[in-house]
C-alpha cells in the first residue's frame, strides 16, 4: 500500500446517495482515497478549505451546480482537475465546461471501467505534480531489441502516419503509444483513449462518433464523440483486435476518408486525427479466423511497432528492477536499496509470462514483504498454490458447462486470482473471463476477485478455434 502522502485524494460530489456510494467504492478499490459530498455547498466548503487532486462532481444538485464546484475548484490555493457528470448532457454543456476549466465530462449511466479510466487519465496529468503511483508498464532497457524500438518511436512520432503497436500483455504498448505524442508535432494537443476491450461495440460506437439527441433510447441529449475531442491530436484505440468486424468497417471508413457521422445525424464531420492503436492478439491470425478486416489492418499498419517480450531481453531486468525498486521504496514505506545477486539471478531467468507488468508487480511484493536491506530470494514470489495431483478429477456426466467453471477457477486459484494472467493461461480475453465469472455468480469467485483490482488492461492472446 502506498504511504497516505502519495494516494491521490478525490472528492466525490453528487446528490444521489447510491451514485455517490458507487463511485466512493470503485475509486477506493482502486487505491485512491475518496471523500464525499452531496450538494454544491458543502462541496465548495470542502474544496476551499482542503486540498485534493481531482473533483467528480454531478452538474445538476441542489445548493449549487457542478459549474459552481468547477469555479470554485479553479480558486482553491490547490486547483484540482474536476470531471462533470451529467444525466443532461449537451454539446454545449461539454463545451461550456471544458472552456470553464473541466478535464473532461461524463454522461451518466456509465459503467465502472467508464469512469476508472477517465479517472486515471486526469490523474496522470495531475497539476498538483506530486509522485504517484504508476500502474503501468515501464518502457526501458538498452538491449538490441529495445533500441530498435526506441528509433522506430523517434523515426515515426514527428510524421502524422497511423501507427499500429503489438505485443504480449505487459510489455507497455500503451506506454509506446504516449511516447510518439510527446515527441510529435501533436504534443499540446489532445491525446484521447480508447479502451477496445471494455466496451461493447454499442457503446464505443457512440464514444467514437457521438450522437444526436433522441438516437437511441437513453440519448437525452447530444454528445461529442472522441475523434471530435481529439481533433487536432491523437486517439488511441487500445487493444483495437476486440471490437467485432461491423464496428471495424466503420473505422476504417475514418482512416479512409477521414470523416464519420454522430449516431442517429445524416450531417457528415471530419477531424485531423493522428490514430496510434495497440492489440497484443495476432491480427494476421484474426483476419484469418474472419474476426479481423484485412483492409482494416493495412490501414493501421502503416507503421508497425512490435514490442519483444521480456524473456527475450533479459539483459534488461536488472535495469527494470534497480527502476522499480526506486519508484516503490518510499511508496512502500521499505527501507530496501538494492536486490541481491541471488534473487536477481532468479528474476533474470524468470520467464515472466506478465512481462514488465509481472515484474512491476513482483518488485513491489517484495519491497513490502522484504525486511532487510536488500531484497532476497524469499521476497520475491507467493507460495505456489498446493496442487493434490496433475488432473482435476471430475464425475462422469459432469456437464460441459461445469467442467468450464471448474477450469476457470482452478486457474485462477493457480496464478494469485489475477485475471489478465488468468486470462491468458485460458486462451481468452479479461472481458471473456469477466463475463464468465458474472455468468458462474460463484461466491468463491466473487469474494476473491473484489479483492483484486484488476492490475491491467492487458488482453491474452487468444486461440484461433474453428
Amino acid at each position: 500500500m502506498a504511504a497516505m502522502g502519495q494516494v491521490k485524494r478525490i472528492l466525490v460530489v453528487d446528490d444521489d446517495v447510491l451514485m455517490n456510494d458507487f463511485l466512493k467504492e470503485i475509486l477506493t478499490r482502486r487505491g485512491y482515497h475518496v471523500e464525499q459530498a452531496y450538494d454544491g455547498r458543502s462541496a465548495i466548503r470542502l474544496i476551499l478549505a482542503k486540498k485534493y487532486d481531482l473533483v467528480v462532481t454531478d452538474k445538476k444538485m441542489p445548493d449549487g451546480g457542478g459549474l459552481e464546484v468547477l469555479a470554485a475548484a479553479a480558486e482553491a490555493k490547490h486547483p484540482p482537475r474536476v470531471i462533470l457528470m451529467t444525466a443532461y448532457g449537451s454539446v454545449e454543456g461539454a463545451v461550456d465546461a471544458t472552456n470553464l476549466g473541466a478535464f473532461d465530462y461524463i454522461m451518466k449511466p456509465f459503467d465502472a471501467d467508464q469512469i476508472e479510466d477517465l479517472v486515471e487519465r486526469a490523474l496522470e496529468e495531475s497539476p498538483t505534480k506530486e509522485p504517484r503511483v504508476e500502474r503501468s508498464p515501464v518502457i526501458a532497457g538498452t538491449s538490441e531489441k529495445m533500441r530498435e524500438v526506441f528509433e522506430l518511436i523517434r523515426v515515426v512520432a514527428p510524421t502524422s502516419s497511423t501507427v499500429l503497436v503489438t505485443g504480449e500483455t505487459g510489455t507497455g504498448k500503451e506506454l509506446v503509444a504516449r511516447e510518439i505524442q510527446r515527441l510529435s508535432k501533436r504534443c499540446d494537443r489532445p491525446f484521447v483513449r480508447l479502451n477496445c476491450a471494455a466496451l461493447p461495440d454499442s457503446l464505443i460506437e457512440s464514444e467514437l462518433f457521438g450522437h444526436e439527441k433522441g438516437a437511441f433510447t437513453g440519448a437525452m441529449r447530444a454528445r461529442i464523440g472522441r475523434f471530435e475531442l481529439a481533433d487536432g491530436g491523437t486517439i488511441l484505440l487500445d487493444e483495437i483486435g476486440e471490437i467485432g468486424v461491423h464496428m471495424q468497417a466503420k473505422i476504417l471508413r475514418v482512416l479512409q476518408e477521414k470523416e464519420f457521422e454522430r449516431i442517429g445525424s445524416q450531417s457528415t464531420r471530419t477531424a485531423d486525427v493522428r490514430v496510434i492503436a495497440t492489440s497484443n492478439k495476432n491480427l494476421a491470425r484474426e483476419i484469418g479466423c474472419g474476426r479481423f478486416r484485412e483492409d482494416l489492418y493495412y490501414r493501421l499498419s502503416v507503421f508497425p511497432i512490435l514490442l519483444p517480450p521480456l524473456r527475450d531481453r533479459r539483459e534488461d531486468v536488472p535495469e527494470l528492477v534497480g527502476h522499480f525498486i526506486r519508484k516503490y521504496r518510499v511508496l512502500c514505506n521499505s527501507r530496501i536499496t538494492g536486490i541481491q545477486d541471488e534473487a536477481l539471478a532468479v528474476l533474470v531467468e524468470h520467464d515472466w509470462p506478465g512481462n514488465v507488468r509481472e515484474l512491476e508487480n513482483c518488485i513491489e511484493r517484495a519491497l513490502i514483504v522484504g525486511s532487510g536491506p536488500t531484497i532476497a530470494k524469499r521476497d520475491l514470489f507467493p507460495p505456489a498454490p498446493v496442487v493434490k495431483g496433475n488432473v482435476t478429477t471430475l464425475d462422469a456426466g459432469t456437464s460441459v458447462r461445469e467442467m468450464e467453471k471448474i477450469l476457470v477457477l482452478k486457474t485462477l486459484e493457480s496464478v494469485g486470482w489475477n485475471r489478465t494472467v488468468a486470462a491468458g493461461k485460458l486462451g481468452i480475453s479479461t472481458r471473456t473471463l469477466r463475463n464468465k465469472m458474472k455468468i458462474y455468480k460463484a461466491e468463491d469467485i466473487s469474494a476473491e476477485a473484489e479483492k483484486s483490482s484488476q492490475k491491467s488492461d492487458w488482453v491474452a492472446q487468444p486461440v484461433c478455434t474453428p
